[in-house]
């Protein structure tokens, strides 16, 4: 089954997800305050589905792959974001597990997607 539109995309729909529950936890109390760490978490958490829908539009698994790697620095700044939240009890241990778990399920998925195009393309 060939895939026609970037919403079919698993990948797509676990970020989508992710970047639901960051538009929620950023808005308690402390953190939603934080004016400054909330834009950055949610840019992140943005920009992680954001260039998986763009690279797809691309049509070319060269293209996609570039996008899935700034997916993937984004997921990774989004994390690095989550720890300083933690740090500074903006977020409890268990929201920190909860999310970054999810955060690194979305990252696994990326990297996953990122080496099929990869295999694809020498196999093409």
């Amino acid at each position: 089954m060939k895939i026609k539109r970037f919403e079919e995309l698993e990948v797509w729909q676990a970020a989508r997800q992710l970047a639901r529950e960051v538009y929620e936890l950023t808005e308690q109390q402390r953190l939603g305050k934080d004016w400054s760490l909330k834009d950055q978490m949610r840019r992140a958490a943005i920009s992680i589905m954001a260039n998986i829908a763009e690279g797809f539009e691309r049509e070319s698994n060269k293209d996609f792959r570039l996008f899935l790697n700034y997916s993937s620095a984004s997921a990774a700044e989004l994390k690095s974001h989550l720890y300083l939240a933690l740090d500074v009890n903006y977020v409890s241990e268990e929201q920190f597990r909860e999310l970054t778990e999810r955060l690194d399920s979305v990252a696994k998925q990326i990297k996953g997607f990122r080496k099929y195009l990869q295999n694809a393309q020498h196999s093409s």
